[in-house]
């Protein structure tokens, strides 16, 4: 692999004449243990088996799938048929005249059409020649319409009305349509034979034909006098005629040998036999743009380089590929700017590219076809996607802005950002594309290196910190602002008050989901009107309808949440605290009332009880919080334990039940969690005495029972 082209684009050769010596196996067999030592035979790279012919190869095809590429070649005539994919060949077929030129009619191999030198047509299969048929005179050139299923070939030579012909063959029916006629300028009358159907030796013909496929379908013809003619092939009629645009005297004649129509149908590229290049726009007759190849040898490739997908084409810049039987040249087709070139050192005579990558295909003068990769191109097709690292990594020149050094092989991607084409032309980088390695081409974009990236960004905007700083604030202000605690509103209703407070609740929610989505989108000024989904009622609010206006007005509306009726209703609603009823009174709270001086059957306290604010005569229940609030002596206790045992705990069974028969029935026994047995006794009504409380005086023991097992040796739980 070596570097062609050592310009700001670099071009690598992978395969061809001027890569590596070609080698007979037997040769190589013999030697192989020399050709270690070799460098050139060691470092050769063989991208396609067997991509060559024995003596020079005619045109070459990549098939719409990407995963064939058929090519034509001599002596003897044969045809090579390579699946990319094994990066090898498929089959190879010999035919009995030369091949002119050929195309694919399926979108792999399958199907094909092939012009011979003999003036016939051969339809080949994956089984072999499918069908042969003859021309009336010899063919240039083959455009296929998919829409209409007809193979136009332009021919030599005029018809009997002067006239040069477009054959129509019609591959649905399988017969010769009418022929289309085109203007070429008579036949030649001063040559032996002039005025014959094949003609004589300067007679004119239709040498190249297109058709813009992807747009309105109009067919293009070019003639030896340099004209275009148009065609609908809806109406089959003339749709309109491009003349050749001012020659100058020492020019000489110049006849049109390449046509090509952009994607959009509007642009159309013509080459010339003189090797020049113009760009017409099919809205005017002036052309666009002229370039010259610079050899002065015909132009036999013409191409647009226009990847698969929009997107892709959006980041890229346009570019054309033209080729002569010298060199391969890639320029812009908006100024002319040359972008890159291939010269090789055998004729080139057809040129094929791989979509949506930097491969380049070649059929040529001498016994290897050329392969030729430019990684600023594209990538390298994904059968030979190896091509990436080989550029990168393993390129041998030091003037190749795209090597890399043994220092800088282990940090590719160290301190890189990864920036598109158009993000380089903001940053107005775009003009170091091709001259420095710090911007590495990778897939449709390059990487940058961290340093320049940073600098390049401050030059392009020096107020790129305060901006970011500014967006934090912001961000942190909207946040405080999305989370901020907003006052509960009351209901300021006379029923349903509750029901009130529930909607009130609903619409603050509401509301506080749609700031978070204002926040979201930028701020209060974006807020919408209204959404789709939301009517006028429901941004209106249930509380501010005057339809409902009774139901929180009315007391007929009123919804009693206590009834059995709403209970069965909703069976997860929660009474309101102040319907509730009060908790009775237990009997040991009310013994402890009766027990509180100032009691009702305390005649002492009688005056007191006349003090007694009203509302405590009105109400006959006590509230457990005047219960504890009340000044009240504690209550006299005696407790009875059941744990009373011996101190000594019983060894042997018998003992132990004769202690069980000698308790009684009636006394609950103490178990194993501690049962017990309070009484409460009333002490005197004495302001003065204290009370007392009395507890059964059992051993010290008694409170921890010996009877309950312990589960730790802690000496505190026995105390």
């Amino acid at each position: 692999m070596k570097l062609s082209n050592q310009s700001e684009v670099p071009v690598y050769t992978i395969s061809g004449s001027n890569t590596a010596r070609p080698l007979p196996e037997w040769l190589a067999r013999r030697r192989k243990r020399s050709l270690k030592d070799d460098p050139e035979y060691a470092n050769r790279v063989e991208l396609l088996q067997d991509f060559e012919f024995e003596e020079a190869s005619q045109c070459v095809r990549v098939s719409d799938d990407g995963d064939w590429v058929m090519s034509t070649g001599t002596y003897k005539p044969q045809i090579h048929t390579h699946y990319l994919p094994q990066l090898s060949l498929s089959w190879a077929r010999h035919t009995v005249a030369l091949n002119t030129t050929f195309i694919l009619l399926s979108s792999d191999y399958t199907k094909s059409l092939h012009l011979q030198s003999d003036r016939s047509l051969e339809f080949h299969t994956p089984q072999g020649c499918h069908y042969t048929t003859r021309l009336p005179r010899y063919g240039r050139d083959l455009v296929y319409d998919r829409q209409s299923t007809e193979a136009f070939i332009p021919s030599v030579g005029v018809n009997q009305d002067g006239m040069g012909e477009v054959f129509r063959l019609n591959l649905e029916l399988g017969r010769y349509m009418r022929s289309f006629e085109v203007d070429v300028g008579g036949d030649d009358f001063t040559s032996t034979g002039g005025g014959t159907l094949q003609g004589g030796i300067n007679t004119g013909s239709v040498n190249t034909g297109a058709i813009a496929e992807e747009s309105h379908n109009l067919l293009a013809f070019g003639t030896s006098t340099g004209t275009v003619e148009l065609w609908d092939p809806r109406a089959k009629g003339r749709a309109g005629v491009l003349l050749p645009p001012t020659q100058q005297f020492n020019e000489g004649r110049s006849e049109i040998t390449a046509l090509e129509f952009q994607r959009s149908g509007l642009t159309l590229g013509t080459g010339s036999s003189n090797g020049l290049i113009h760009l017409y726009d099919l809205r005017s007759p002036v052309p666009l743009l002229k370039k010259d190849q610079g050899y002065g040898f015909p132009i036999h490739t013409l191409k647009f380089l226009q990847p698969s997908t929009e997107t892709r084409e959006a980041t890229l810049d346009p570019k054309i590929m033209s080729a002569d039987k010298r060199i391969i040249k890639i320029w812009d087709p908006r100024d002319g700017t040359p972008w890159t070139s291939v010269e090789p050192a055998v004729d080139i005579n057809s040129v094929a590219w791989c979509k949506d990558s930097g491969m380049l295909l070649t059929a040529n003068e001498g016994r290897q076809q050329h392969s030729f990769f430019i990684p600023q191109l594209g990538p390298a097709p994904k059968w030979c996607s190896f091509l990436d690292n080989l550029v990168e990594e393993m390129a041998e020149d030091p003037n190749d802005p795209n090597a890399f050094s043994s220092s800088q092989a282990g940090a590719v991607y160290d301190n890189f950002k990864f920036l598109t084409v158009p993000q380089l032309r903001t940053l107005n980088l775009e003009h170091l594309i091709g001259r420095t390695n710090l911007l590495r081409p990778y897939m449709h974009g390059y990487f940058v290196a961290q340093r320049l990236y940073e600098e390049a960004r401050l030059i392009a905007n020096p107020y790129v910190w305060e901006e970011e700083r500014a967006k934090r604030v912001k961000e942190k202000i909207d946040k405080e602002r999305e989370s901020r605690i907003r006052g509960k509103k009351k209901a300021a209703v006379k029923v349903n008050k509750r029901l009130a407070e529930r909607l009130m609740n609903a619409e603050e929610k509401a509301e506080r989901k749609k700031a978070q989505r204002v926040l979201a989108r930028g701020g209060d000024e974006d807020m919408p009107d209204a959404t789709p989904a939301t009517s006028e009622t429901k941004d209106k609010g249930v509380l501010r309808d005057s339809r409902f206006t009774k139901l929180f007005e009315d007391e007929d509306f009123a919804v009693d949440e206590t009834s059995r009726e709403f209970q069965l209703i909703n069976p997860s609603t929660v009474p309101d605290q102040a319907t509730r009823k009060e908790r009775g009174l237990t009997a040991v709270e009310q013994e402890a009332i009766d027990d509180v001086p100032g009691s009702s059957d305390d005649d002492s306290d009688s005056d007191s009880e006349r003090e007694r604010p009203v509302k405590e005569k009105a109400s006959n229940k006590i509230s457990s919080a005047d219960y504890k609030r009340t000044k009240r002596p504690p209550p006299r206790m005696q407790v009875s334990s059941s744990a009373r045992t011996n101190s000594t705990r019983d060894r042997s069974f018998g003992s132990r039940a004769q202690n069980m028969k000698s308790k009684p029935r009636h006394v609950r026994q103490g178990g194993p969690v501690g049962e017990r047995e309070v009484s409460f006794m009333p002490a005197s009504k004495s302001k003065n005495q204290k009370p007392e409380v009395q507890y059964d005086k059992t051993p010290s023991s008694s409170f921890r029972s010996k009877e309950r097992r312990s589960a730790s040796n802690n000496a505190f739980r026995g105390m």
